[in-house]
């Protein structure tokens, strides 16, 4: 039988966690001394291929008449592809003739919307609703739609084929691609120039059959196939689903591109032509029908079906912000909700899914369903009949409908008698579309969904477009339960009813392994290939769920239905199942169940990294790991027969009892020697009982299995990376008296318990930073003695110091100051050059000494690998008591050491420094595994965390996140005594015992009658039965005595256990009082984490008297996934290059990598994903940089909408990507959706994590700006004040942040006319930047003239108020000189609250640029503090001092660099960081491209 496999989510999908603007970086490669380059943290280097000059793809897309059909379709070549290059992308608004057309989507779930999607243009002017999904290609490519493998593939490569097979002959000649070095010894990068194909595009004329033709705007590139998805999905043609086109009363190829179609022009006239019914058709139409009547119902979001989730932006900002007006200020109700005001301590629950009125729509039929008389009799059949429909319309006629290959009819059936003839002509009502028949008997089905179309319309296309993975949602409202065949249908079917010709079930094996062995060579291969590897993957990932929900549901057999309920296995649709219990005592000497729960979690990891090698010839099983209910169920797909004998028999590489046989293969050691290296697996050899030595090249574990299709296959990789010494207590074995000081090692649940491979990683490229600074030392000491010079003596002494100061600052972490890969090489390159002055005898015994010194496995070079085997008690070694297994041991002990020592210590100090700022438990957990750090270790982060009080705020997440993973834990064993009729029971019962503050909540079993049968039945043990997933003893009610008291010391003892962490807590209103807990915060983690969904309703979890949750409360529970992620590694590296080119200053460069970055992953991924929503927030950023408020604007709608369908409405990227929405809005000058926008974000944020976070001082901040510059001063102040408390405290008292929140604030009160508070906060904020900057400083310059200016004013103010008090009647106020900012003004401000600093361009002429030049090099020689250096670009950078910003901006005169003043326009530009900034100094100014650049650093 296949090992169950498991693992966590990798935290790598996610381009960017915690908020930050930045995505993250490509990760440093380390070559090594024999040229070679070690993989990445994430096992995935950048391409090393130059991009080939091939054809640009045309947009496609996926046709879904072969979905439909079902038939094979002809296999096309496919044309090679030409790589993305910079030149810049048509946007939103260029017409379909005026652009070029670049790297477009290849494949598309939802073709009949790609041009609104892709930020093309849009097919039509009708709302949003012009290009817009079809709602039967929804079901038809949706995650859960059950569909052959080969149709699959055959799907994506025609479509590939179709998009490409026209464009070779218009191409142009393409340059090779340009490998850059930037002077700073980075990576090679992606600087290609494009194929421009051109892409002509045109109007047609459609005429619909009963309807006022339309144009339709269109591309040459296009299908006929998305003209008709484009129609199905249009209000005017969206009730007719069988229809073909003509032209010329000629039928269009439904797979042939437009500018192929004879005839086909601008203005040409093409027909829609129904088109007659078959079976198949008419059940598509009746699907269709049933989709449109649900399409603006939010049921199946909270339902978790068909790939729908919640979105709520819209709501938010009542309506689309693209359609708005620049609203004006002074016509605006500011006022915050009370809840959300600082201070407040109500977190209501109801706000979080608002608009839930707006989303009830009129209904517009009572029932639409098939009729009991289906099938259609055999003579019915020779009369046309296809179906049967019962309709009960509105008005309460009931009607039988007939499906005929002309239409739909009405039939003389009723319910007692079967009669098909038709009703008289002027009754039957013979219609093409099902619509139009409702429409004739139902006046009110008419008009209501004419109302309905019109809300459609109103949906922006994201919030309709499938996302490739379900979403859930932890809370639900009360969804009242209605007739629906098509519902009932989908839920007792494993396929969908359309689809029932297809042979069988997917061979998920086969699809999976078929699509990595698709060419890659060129970029429309590997474009067509991870499209196709990401549907496959996503499509199984809901297959494996559905089936895994259905295991626990009881609704399949198992396939060894006699052993026990533990040990019990099932297949169902060839995927394989199997319960996380410890089967037949496999785990029993490494911890037992929790071994077994806990080892897939390794597994995944291992699977995650073969993966990401992607090594031709090596196959990895199709792996999810599915938590429902309190059980772990782990699905993988079937290797060809391994069913059919025995695992001993099948296994030829690894072991299947831990070490005590093994055997090897000649194909796995070579297949696995590739990737040994790369994941840093030693080779070594073990010893099998019988004394025979094998070599391995992975741990024993490791299986390799041949299957019958000749494939070469691994798993059980659980032990791919090294042992945790720390967490392992072994006999004869010590860890260092530094560990033991510490505690270490500790007793843990489970002894296969591993490294993460970023700690593999990481403390590799520690290790050689340690080795070249040896070498470095050893190369200037020889060199020092061969010196006869003493200049030359002082000169090397010099080198050498300055090299150790760079070493030493990237060891500290200063990685900006020193590039690791220019260092390495240059050294490395002195030391194997044999044209140098040292003899190969010094070179070799320089490198000995080094190595020597940073403990490398080899004495003549760098090498860290670790031997996976070590410290297993079933494992023999060759030569046990050898050196080399001595330094394995150690090597091992001494990464599980730097993970203590170091890492976590590293991770604590960029916490304080607040360029790691986690938001929840999961953003949390995120971070800590990006640095390799176990989560078992949380307990001893929340140690290093409780010593800094600014550090209060990760504190309260780290120790909510414990207690809800010990909540889950205690959760699962919970369940497993519930029986299913007491399930939702037994939940409220835990939440009232976890979390509830009622101190003896009780729980109702079931009713009377079941209850008495249970006492009468009386079964021992668990046995599988009919009644659910597992039969239990009844007289078990082990959990429905437990209390509040009991599960909080079971608590404690977890934690304890689990986190080596002391909680004294008996209850959970003594850890919120003591931690400064929220309870509605640990609610919702531990309803992620666990997949309950609650009723949303408002819970008054504080109260003593009566118990919180009910079974009411529990509607529903869903499945916690997890599974490893393909990557688009095309479109990640023109992420990065986009990324690296912005660092350098060139925006516009960097903009259109990513523009192209983003059409890639349109590629890849289709519509929706969460690494496409942070490349659309990165580009709204851009857009904002670079002057486009509207660009900004459109992109960043998107990525908020992407990130509530994709992530989750209250996911703290989400409430990030409202934020930076708020402040396109204010720039866009919708001031009252910035701020609808900001008290969202800030509500999301209280809800997630509370108050007392830096995150919200931000949102403070810019709440109460845009509220200044409205004039609701009070209102302001509230805000800024509180977020000058929030940032005394995470910030210090004495830091620019605060004396920023003292200046807004003096601002504000002396727009009141408050003089004498204003001139105290404007004391205050003076005083620090004094202290902080100096009094030279421009910003203390400005402090110092603004006191002037408030004391003047107050002491006018003051002296006119003592002349009133003396009794003089002729006192003439003068106008006092309030400076109310304008809005330019406060975008300004709020630009550098939020990270962002002002930039001057200013253009020069080739003499001017010249004479700046001279001037540049002059000052920069006679200067102090000055310096300049000029790169092999022939740009010029420029050290400027810190005494030249003002108001967190500045001007080229400023630095005093520039001779040419006022002939620039003033832009913005984001400086690369994630922590937000306040205000800042100059860091560089930067001449080039005839323009000079100055940008800053954060001061903070």
């Amino acid at each position: 039988m296949q090992t169950a496999c498991d693992g966590v989510t990798p935290p790598e999908a996610n381009l960017s966690t915690c908020g930050s603007d930045q995505l993250p970086e490509s990760e440093i490669s380390i070559p090594n001394l024999n040229g070679e380059t070690n993989p990445t943290v994430n096992g995935e280097s950048s391409p090393d291929e130059s991009v080939s000059g091939d054809t640009t793809p045309s947009t496609g897309s996926s046709s879904m008449e072969d979905i439909h059909e079902g038939s094979m379709l002809d296999t096309c070549e496919s044309h090679d592809v030409c790589s993305p290059s910079n030149e810049v992308t048509p946007g939103i608004d260029d017409q379909p003739g005026d652009g070029i057309s670049t790297t477009e989507n290849i494949h598309r779930d939802t073709p009949g919307e790609i041009n609104q999607i892709d930020g093309q243009t849009p097919r039509s002017n009708t709302e949003h609703d012009s290009g817009v999904i079809n709602q039967v290609d929804t079901h038809g490519t949706n995650d859960t739609h059950e569909k052959s493998g080969p149709t699959v593939l055959n799907d994506l490569q025609t479509d590939m084929a179709s998009t490409t097979s026209s464009t070779s002959g218009e191409s142009t000649p393409v340059s090779e691609s340009q490998a850059e070095n930037d002077g700073a010894g980075q990576d090679k990068k992606l600087d290609t120039q494009m194929v421009l194909v051109p892409d002509i595009g045109f109007c047609i004329k459609v005429h619909p059959p009963g309807a006022e033709p339309f144009d339709l705007p269109v591309s040459a590139m296009e299908l006929v196939q998305e003209i008709i998805q484009v129609l199905v999905d249009r209000e005017e043609t969206c009730h007719r689903t069988c229809f073909s086109l003509q032209l010329d009363s000629v039928t269009m190829d439904n797979f042939a591109e437009l500018k192929n179609v004879e005839g086909l022009q601008e203005g040409a006239d093409v027909k829609v032509v129904e088109e007659p019914y078959t079976v198949r058709e008419a059940r598509i139409h009746v699907r269709h029908v049933r989709d449109l009547l649900k399409s603006v119902e939010p049921v199946d979001s909270y339902n978790g079906l068909d790939a729908n989730s919640l979105s709520f932006l819209n709501t938010v900002t009542a309506g689309d912000i693209l359609d708005k007006k620049r609203g004006k200020p002074d016509s605006l109700d500011c006022t915050p909700p009370d809840y959300i005001m600082p201070g407040s301590k109500e977190r209501p629950l109801l706000p979080l899914h608002p608009g839930l009125n707006e989303h009830k729509t009129l209904p517009c039929v009572r029932v639409l369903t098939y009729s009991g008389w289906n099938p259609p009799p055999g003579h019915r059949k020779l009369h046309g009949d296809l179906l049967y429909l019962y309709i009960v319309t509105l008005e309460d006629k009931k009607y039988h409908v007939t499906a005929s290959p002309m239409g739909f009819y009405i039939n003389q059936t009723n319910d007692d008698e079967f009669n098909p003839n038709p009703k008289p002509a002027t009754q039957r009502h013979l219609s093409h579309s099902l619509i139009d028949l409702l429409s004739q008997i139902s006046p009110l089905f008419k008009k209501n969904f004419a109302v309905l179309l019109k809300k459609r319309a109103l949906k922006h296309p994201f919030e309709r477009v499938p996302t490739p993975y379900q979403v859930y949602s932890w809370m639900a409202p009360s969804i009242e339960n209605s007739v629906d065949s098509i519902r009932a249908e989908d839920a007792f079917s494993t396929r969908l009813g359309y689809e029932e010709h297809i042979p069988g079930y997917r061979d998920w094996n086969e699809e999976l392994q078929t699509t990595r062995e698709l060419p890659r060579k060129t970029l429309g291969e590997r474009l067509i290939r991870e499209r196709a590897i990401f549907k496959v993957h996503s499509d199984f990932v809901a297959a494996a769920t559905k089936g895994a929900t259905s295991v626990i549901d009881g609704n399949v057999m198992a396939i060894n239905p006699g052993d026990d309920s533990k040990m019990q296995m099932f297949i169902w649709n060839n995927i394989f199942f199997s319960l996380g219990f410890d089967v037949k005592d496999h785990y029993k000497d490494y911890g037992g169940d929790a071994a077994a729960y806990s080892a897939p979690a390794s597994d995944l990891q291992g699977v995650r990294a073969y993966n990401n090698l992607d090594t031709e010839g090596l196959y990895t099983l199709g792996t999810v790991v599915i938590d429902y209910r309190g059980y772990r169920i782990t699905a993988q797909s079937i290797i060809p027969g391994i069913l059919e004998r025995e695992q001993e028999q099948s296994v030829v590489y690894g072991s299947v009892d831990f070490g005590k046989t093994a055997v090897t293969s000649e194909k796995y050691v070579e297949l696995l020697k590739k990737t040994a290296s790369q994941l840093r697996v030693r080779p070594h050899k073990v010893l099998t009982e019988k004394g025979q030595e094998i070599e391995l090249y992975s741990s024993v574990d490791c299986k390799g299995i041949i299957g019958n299709d000749r494939r070469y296959y691994i798993l059980d990789l659980l032990r791919t990376f090294p042992p945790d010494v720390n967490y392992l207590p072994m006999e004869n074995e010590e860890l260092s008296p530094d560990m033991k000081r510490l505690g270490f090692p500790l007793q843990f649940r489970h002894k296969l318990v591993c490294l993460r491979q970023e700690l593999i990683e990481a403390y590799a490229e520690a290790k050689y930073l340690e080795f070249v600074k040896q070498a470095a030392q050893e190369f200037q000491h020889i060199r020092q003695q061969r010196e006869a010079k003493e200049t030359a003596s002082k000169n090397a002494q010099t080198e050498s110091k300055d090299f150790d100061e760079k070493v030493e600052k990237l060891v500290n972490g200063c990685k900006d100051e020193v590039d690791l890969d220019v260092y390495a090489k240059k050294i490395m390159d002195s030391l194997t050059n044999p044209d140098s002055e040292k003899s190969e005898e010094h070179t070799k015994d320089v490198v000995r000494k080094a190595a020597r010194a940073v403990g490398s496995l080899s004495e003549t070079d760098f090498s860290i690998l670790f031997n996976p085997d070590v410290f297993q008690p079933l494992v023999k070694h060759l030569n046990q008591e050898g050196e080399v297994y001595s330094k394995d041991k150690q090597l091992v002990k001494d990464a599980a050491q730097y993970l203590v020592m170091w890492q976590i210590p590293s991770f604590v100090r960029d916490c304080l420094d607040h360029t790691s700022s986690p938001l929840d438990g999961r953003s949390l957990t995120e971070t800590m595994h990006l640095r390799g750090i176990n989560i078992r270790y949380l307990g001893r982060v929340t140690e290093k965390l409780a010593l800094f009080p600014e550090l209060c705020y990760l504190h309260c997440i780290a120790i909510s996140e414990m207690l809800c993973r010990v909540a889950k834990h205690l959760f699962q064993s919970h369940m497993h005594t519930v029986e299913p009729m007491s399930t939702a029971s037994a939940i409220g019962h835990f939440l009232n015992c976890f979390l509830g503050s009622y101190p003896t909540p009780h729980a109702i079993v079931g009713s009377e009658e079941f209850q008495n049968k249970n006492s009468k039945t009386k079964k021992k043990g668990r046995k599988r039965g009919k009644g659910g997933p597992f039969t239990y003893n009844h007289d078990s009610n082990e959990w429905l005595a437990e209390t509040p008291r009991s599960l909080w010391k079971k608590v404690g003892e977890e934690m304890k256990g689990h986190f080596n962490y002391t909680v004294d807590c008996d209850s959970i209103d003594s850890a919120v009082e003591k931690y400064n807990l929220q309870k509605v915060s640990l609610l919702r983690s531990f309803c992620q984490k666990t997949g309950i969904q609650i009723l949303l309703r408002e819970y008054f979890l504080d109260s003593k008297h009566k118990q919180c949750f009910s079974e009411e409360d529990i509607v529903n529970t869903f499945p916690v996934v997890k599974h490893i992620h393909p990557k688009a590694t095309d479109a990640y590296h023109f992420l990065t290059s986009g990324q690296n080119k912005i660092q350098q200053g060139l925006l516009k460069d960097g903009y259109e990598l990513i523009n192209e970055a983003l059409n890639l992953l349109n590629n890849v991924y289709g519509a929706m994903h969460p690494e496409i929503s942070a490349c659309l927030r990165l580009l709204a950023r851009l857009s904002y940089v670079l002057g486009d408020y509207g660009e900004a604007l459109s992109c960043q709608q998107r990525a908020v909408l992407m990130s509530e369908r994709v992530l989750g409405i209250d996911d703290p990227n989400t409430i990030t990507e409202y934020a930076h929405l708020a402040l396109y809005c204010f720039a866009n000058s919708q001031i009252s959706s910035s701020l609808r926008l900001m008290y969202r974000a800030r509500y999301l944020a209280l809800l997630c994590y509370g108050e007392n976070h830096p995150e919200v001082a931000l949102f403070d901040s810019n709440i109460g700006l845009i509220l200044h510059a409205v004039g609701q001063y009070e209102l302001s102040l509230r805000f800024l004040e509180n977020a000058l408390k929030l940032n005394s405290i995470f910030f210090g008292a004495k830091s620019l942040k605060v004396a920023m929140g003292y200046h807004l604030i003096a601002r504000t009160h002396s727009c009141k006319g408050d003089f004498r508070t204003a001139l105290q906060n404007e004391k205050e904020a003076y005083g620090i930047y004094r202290q902080l900057l100096g009094e030279q400083h421009e910003r203390t310059k400005e402090s110092s003239e603004c006191l002037k200016h408030l004391t003047q004013q107050a002491v006018v103010f003051q002296k006119k108020m003592n002349e009133l008090c003396k009794g003089e009647r002729s006192v003439n106020f003068p106008p006092l000189q309030i400076h109310v900012p304008t809005m330019a003004n406060v975008l300004d401000t709020l630009s550098a609250v939020n990270g962002i600093e002002l930039v001057h361009l200013v253009q020069l002429g080739p003499d001017e640029l010249e004479k700046l030049r001279a001037q540049v090099a002059k000052r920069a020689t006679s200067t102090e503090g000055i310096g300049a250096k000029e790169d092999s670009t022939g740009s010029m950078t420029v050290k400027a001092d810190k005494n030249e910003v003002i108001n967190g901006s500045t001007s080229v005169s400023e630095c005093g660099q520039c001779p040419v003043k006022g002939k620039g326009q003033e832009i913005k530009s984001e400086i690369p960081s994630c922590t937000p900034m306040v205000n800042g100094d100059i860091k560089e100014c930067i001449i080039n491209n005839n323009a000079i650049r100055v940008v800053g650093s954060p001061a903070s």
